[in-house]
């Protein structure tokens, strides 16, 4: 017996997004109750958390997350070897602001304009700048409002990516305006990421070595 065709929906169904992260969320937590929560899970966990002013967001990265977390990383780490530029590597460090009541596991975070400030030891954010550039992945939604949240940190320049578009944040006072390019590499357009996410899917390899030929050629 032969089946009948399949007849398409009236209405077109929706695409569905990738999920990139599982989230849990906790409400009304004082300070000391996270510490207490991130102490007794220690540092060895895969979870990380975001913590604003009584909401303790936890953070399950999954593929798609990590993939564009190492390369945007990648990225990163290209052109600053490439333009002869210092960096410190502050990955997931956590960023405890009790005055704030605010502390971050970010993706990535980096010194690189105040590199000579912090170089060759821990740093001390009671004392210390913040990191330069703070760089988190969002595919999936957040209950954290994270321009809010790194802006009262004063972070100078935050990059936000959600699987699609990159977005480009600079500290204007006390709040982000967006921007079309980076602060910290003002010449390197937007599209250059996007084409070295695209062939990275590809092979990781080949589009690294096509990114430091494009900053040899055009940047150096």
């Amino acid at each position: 017996m032969v089946s009948p065709p399949a007849i398409p929906p009236i209405v077109a169904q929706p695409i569905a997004k990738p999920i990139g992260e599982r989230r849990v969320v906790f409400r009304s937590l004082d300070w000391q109750r996270y510490q207490i929560i991130r102490q007794a899970l220690g540092e060895s966990r895969i979870m990380r958390f975001t913590y604003d002013q009584g909401i303790l967001e936890v953070t399950m990265p999954l593929e798609d997350h990590e993939f564009a977390v190492r390369l945007i990383e990648r990225f990163i780490l290209i052109l600053v070897v490439e333009l002869g530029m210092k960096l410190k590597t502050m990955g997931s460090t956590t960023l405890d602001r009790e005055v704030l009541d605010r502390s971050a596991e970010p993706d990535n975070a980096y010194y690189i304009q105040n590199q000579a400030l912090v170089a060759g030891r821990n740093v001390n954010l009671a004392q210390d700048p913040p990191p330069d550039l703070v760089v988190e992945v969002d595919i999936t939604h957040t209950d954290i409002d994270k321009l809010r949240f790194y802006a009262s940190m004063g972070v100078p320049e935050f990059w936000r990516y959600n699987g699609e578009t990159w977005r480009i944040y600079q500290l204007q006072g006390d709040r982000y305006t967006e921007t079309d390019t980076s602060p910290t590499f003002p010449k390197v357009p937007k599209v250059k990421l996007y084409e070295f996410l695209a062939e990275a899917r590809q092979d990781e390899v080949a589009a690294e070595v096509a990114v430091r030929k494009w900053v040899r050629s055009e940047l150096v």
